[in-house]
Order: C-alpha cells, then sequence, then structure tokens
C-alpha cells in the first residue's frame, strides 16, 4: 500500500507558476512510477505528466509540454510538478498517482493503483 498526499496548490495569475508536491509513504518509492493528473468540474480526469521510477524517463501531455516538468527526489519520497506559464485552462484538481514501475509509466488512469486526495490549482485571467 502507498499513500499519497499533495500539497501546493493555489490560486495564481495566468502567467505565473507553481509547484505541486507529492509526499508518498508505505512501500519502497523508488519501486514506482508516477504521474500527475488534473479533473476539471465536468470533464474526465485527463494525463498530466509521468516520471519512471528511476527518473530517467519523463512524458508529458502535448497541452503542458515545455510549461510543466516532472520530477522526483527518491531519499525524500516526493515528486514534483513544476507548472510555469499558467493558463486558465490549466485551473482543474491535480491528483497524484503511483504504480509498479513498467517498462514506461503509463498515460492511463486505469494504469495507476494509488491515488492522493488531490489538491486545487485555480489560474485566474
Amino acid at each position: 500500500q502507498v499513500q499519497l498526499v499533495e500539497s501546493g496548490g493555489g490560486l495564481v495569475q495566468a502567467g505565473g507558476s507553481l509547484r505541486l508536491s507529492c509526499a508518498a509513504s508505505g512501500r519502497t518509492f523508488s519501486r514506482y512510477d508516477m504521474s500527475w493528473f488534473r479533473q476539471a468540474p465536468g470533464k474526465e480526469r485527463e494525463f498530466v505528466a509521468a516520471i519512471s521510477w528511476s527518473g530517467s524517463y519523463t512524458r508529458y501531455a502535448d497541452s503542458v509540454k515545455g510549461r510543466f516538468t516532472i520530477s522526483r527526489d527518491n531519499a525524500k519520497n516526493t515528486v514534483y510538478l513544476q507548472m510555469n506559464s499558467l493558463k486558465p485552462e490549466d485551473t482543474a484538481v491535480y491528483y497524484c498517482a503511483a504504480d509498479e514501475a513498467a517498462v514506461v509509466p503509463g498515460r492511463s488512469v486505469n494504469a495507476y493503483d494509488y491515488w492522493g486526495q488531490g489538491t486545487q490549482v485555480t489560474v485566474s485571467s
């Protein structure tokens, strides 16, 4: 079992930046691929970014590529999402997710077994 707790959300103006953190506890953090998803009101949960267990492989949704950066610190059992050049359409609840390491980290909600409670990000225009 892995427990995930997100933090760092808030209200920011368009063009601003935020850094989300996800602290993991329970099983060995370095055995897990990690990802970020988001869900806006009335929409399905969508993939944002993922990182392999070692940190050597990352992948991003086209909508955030070049603006968001996912990273991890296995010594601190934490994964981060640095979000720059934020847009109003980035407004959503952001969720951290974990799954046992695969060949490459997945992009599907169904690929992940463990989820955090979410943190709200609101970008004003």
